[in-house]
């Protein structure tokens, strides 16, 4: 049986992620901001364990894990948590900046680290959930698109790191995806949100799961996913 570490499984691509994994029998570590959210998750996937630590403070990470069961060896750590917070770069303080870089990079970069000898010892994988902000950056979208850009480059420094090792990396880049972060950007931009005109979270799983899965001869290192017109 795998073991997979999953951030973000309350909601979205996260709990779609899980919910597969779940399903197919797979152990999993779900990681939470504390103590209540790690309950709430354990009740919504039965025989998972919750690890408490908090994202937005990646130098916390650390001893927020000391003391927690951190498996010997670990097939997976997929990076899905993050968040977005709109506006030019004329508005955006430095606090917000801040903010986005620590959950969208220097806690997946803290966490990555942390499990490096677990994922080592499994010959495990790395899933990055990127965006296509990783790629370009439109207007208003600088601090989130910044983040993404730079999750790209760890990414990719880490597989040239790891493959001696063992550890495949993937990053995977969708547009936009129904979920109540994607609820909030519309929120953001003045616009209705519809979740029938975007790609359904569990479309974003099972590409998660194919990276997953590929053989052992193969890696996937940067996937696109788009939604059908």
């Amino acid at each position: 049986m795998a073991t997979h570490l999953i951030t973000g499984a309350g909601s979205g691509i996260g709990a779609a992620t899980a919910r597969r994994l779940a399903d197919r029998g797979e152990d999993l570590l779900l990681l939470a901001r504390d103590e209540r959210r790690a309950e709430e998750l354990t009740a919504s996937f039965p025989g998972s364990r919750a690890l408490a630590a908090d994202l937005a403070d990646p130098a916390g990470l650390s001893s927020a894990l000391h003391d927690q069961d951190l498996p010997a060896a670990l097939d997976s750590l997929v990076h899905v948590a993050g968040v977005v917070d709109l506006g030019t770069v004329g508005e955006l303080s430095p606090q917000l900046w801040r903010a986005t870089m620590e959950v969208n990079l220097l806690a997946p970069a803290e966490l990555t680290r942390l499990c490096l000898p677990a994922l080592r010892a499994a010959r495990g994988q790395v899933i990055f959930v990127n965006s296509g902000s990783g790629f370009h950056a439109g207007p208003r979208w600088g601090a989130y698109a910044a983040s993404k850009h730079a999750l790209r480059a760890l990414g990719e420094s880490l597989r040239a790191e790891e493959s001696p090792n063992g550890v495949r990396v993937s990053s995977i880049y969708p547009g936009r995806v129904a979920t109540a972060m994607q609820r909030s950007v519309r929120a953001q931009e003045g616009k209705d949100y519809d979740p029938a005109d975007w790609i359904d979270p569990d479309s974003v799983a099972a590409t998660i799961l194919s990276a997953l899965d590929l053989p052992r001869d193969a890696e996937i290192t940067d996937l696109s996913v788009r939604p059908t017109p």
